[in-house]
């Protein structure tokens, strides 16, 4: 091309180039990242809530210490209560007391109180009279702290588990901070009604956290001797295991997130490293193509390496630029051949005209009106066929192949043949093709084109009354179309020219002018663009003498 710049009609300095940089973090690179952490961020978070772990965990303390609230009772009722009265036993409290204390001195982080039918408390396990009458409580003992860090990540996730839809477990009664204390009483009036009643239900756990963030789970237990309810023991517990628990299991998964989002991180960014920066120098190599470097090869050649879809696609831009290059430049030679091969008949159109104005002899005149006359003919034949030459190539773009049957359409032509043939000058056709038929992939019209392009080519060249035969057969996956005449056949050294743009070998006597040079190019873009071959060669016999031309034209079976 004069230009390599130019490319549809486009020169450089009316299409900006745009220029694709890579960038740390890509579009493509965060949807990659979206894409493989958001499906991990729901299932940890969907981890973490771990309500039934947590609920199992508090049945299991509950049931433990409603277990040790009844043996407490037991002892109580057996020990610590005053006989005198069959009908109306009671606790002694000084006994239950020192009772109370040395039950609960195996559990330090337990606290049991002791209550009265009436509802006062008799004994206090945390209560101790030391001597001198003087008394002391001692509290329970303190919270488990965590490092500040581990503090940090645990307020951050109770804080985002709270903005997030949560189902409160079962058995856990969330309280204000002044009402969730260590300090809360069991309903006596309740509990001594389902006692005397022999109702099997229990009153419910209380379980809520202090202000100081402990989990505190409380039961309460009816002491009875005889069948008569003497009092109410109360058993508070600091619930630390399941704290511990829910803590160390939420560590480890936020652990393994952390490991699992780091992974995805860099395989993502591995992801982006072959891909995205890889599509990001593939339009920069289209870029470069728009620009005119498609001839020196723009697509990388270690893209073009790769065995994966990224090499495809860059092979696929590369043979699309070369195509398009290829066709530019057939293109170019057309118009360059169509240029040269109109001047031809237009000089001597100009050169008769100049010539007519200078002589006055009427033959003469004459003779030079003929001349021009035949050049317009000439002209006018040469400007129809490149007119079908330039609509072919987007017409078969256009277009899909169906089956046709090629042994109808050679039977027709041959009826034709046979309806306008002179049987004293014009040689006899003669069709040889399978009984039952041969279907191939074609366009029917234009088969219908290079059929007539190649029998009247034979016509031209055959002797009086010779023969054009035309033959089919099945070569196995192939169709094979050969058409032969009797004719001086063709020169070796031309054997593949003849299917260039305006080559033109005619046989002696015929008319200047009568043919264009493009009916074998024409021929050849129609099987090629049809997956087919088209070729040429003589007939020759046993001892090599030239009987003659064959055309063969090879396209697919159906």
């Amino acid at each position: 091309m004069p230009d390599g710049g130019r490319l549809f009609g486009l020169t450089r300095s009316a299409v900006p180039k745009r220029r694709y940089r890579p960038r740390w973090v890509s579009p493509l690179l965060r949807r990659i990242l979206l894409v493989n952490a958001l499906p991990l961020a729901l299932l940890v978070m969907a981890l973490l809530y771990l309500d039934q772990y947590q609920n199992g965990l508090l049945e299991s303390q509950v049931t433990a210490l409603r277990e040790q609230a009844r043996v407490f009772a037991g002892a109580l009722g057996e020990s610590a209560v005053r006989t005198t009265d069959p009908d109306n036993p009671k606790l002694v409290a000084e006994v239950a007391a020192s009772l109370l204390r040395r039950l609960t001195e195996p559990t330090p982080d337990a606290q049991a109180r002791l209550y009265a039918p009436d509802g006062t408390i008799l004994a206090n396990s945390r209560v101790r009279e030391g001597p001198g009458g003087v008394i002391t409580t001692e509290p329970l003992p303190p919270p488990l702290e965590h490092g500040p860090i581990i503090a940090a990540i645990g307020w951050v996730y109770d804080s985002i588990l709270g903005f997030l839809p949560h189902d409160m477990p079962a058995t856990l009664v969330d309280t204000t901070p002044s009402a969730g204390g260590p300090d809360w009483q069991p309903d006596v009036k309740e509990e001594l009604r389902l006692s005397s009643a022999g109702n099997s239900n229990e009153t419910p756990p209380y379980i809520r956290r202090t202000k100081d963030n402990r989990l505190l789970v409380t039961v309460a237990v009816p002491v009875e001797r005889d069948k008569h309810t003497v009092g109410i023991i109360s058993l508070t517990r600091e619930a630390r295991e399941v704290d511990e628990s829910l803590f160390s299991v939420r560590m480890s998964i936020l652990g393994l997130f952390g490991m699992a989002l780091g992974l995805t991180v860099l395989l993502s960014w591995y992801m982006s490293l072959t891909i995205a920066r890889p599509i990001l120098r593939l339009a920069e190599a289209a870029a470069d193509m728009r620009e005119g470097g498609g001839r020196s090869g723009s697509v990388p050649p270690s893209l073009l390496r790769r065995r994966d879809e990224v090499g495809a696609l860059a092979s696929a831009l590369a043979d699309s630029s070369t195509a398009l290059w290829e066709r530019m430049d057939a293109t170019e030679r057309f118009a360059a051949d169509v240029a040269h091969e109109i001047k031809n008949p237009l000089s001597s159109i100009r050169s008769a005209i100049e010539t007519l104005l200078r002589i006055e002899d009427p033959n003469r005149q004459r003779q030079l009106l003929t001349i021009i006359a035949q050049d317009v003919v000439r002209l006018d034949r040469l400007i129809s066929d490149v007119s079908d030459a330039s609509r072919l190539d987007a017409e078969l773009s256009r277009v899909t192949a169906e089956p046709v049957d090629v042994v109808p359409i050679l039977r027709t032509l041959q009826e034709l043949d046979e309806a306008t043939r002179d049987p004293d000058n014009d040689p006899k056709l003669e069709v040889v093709a399978p009984p039952n038929g041969l279907r191939i992939w074609a366009v029917e019209d234009r088969l219908v084109q290079v059929l007539r392009n190649l029998i009247g080519n034979a016509h031209s060249f055959s002797p009086r009354r010779g023969r054009i035969a035309v033959r089919v057969r099945d070569t196995g996956g192939t169709a094979e179309l050969s058409v032969e005449d009797d004719g001086p056949g063709i020169p070796d050294a031309n054997l593949e020219h003849i299917f260039d743009r305006f080559y033109s070998e005619r046989p002696k006597g015929e008319s200047f002018g009568q043919h264009s040079g493009l009916g074998l190019s024409i021929s050849r873009q129609i099987v090629e663009a049809l997956h087919g071959q088209i070729s040429a060669e003589n007939r020759r016999d046993g001892a090599g003498r030239v009987l003659g031309a064959r055309f063969i034209v090879r396209l697919p079976l159906v």
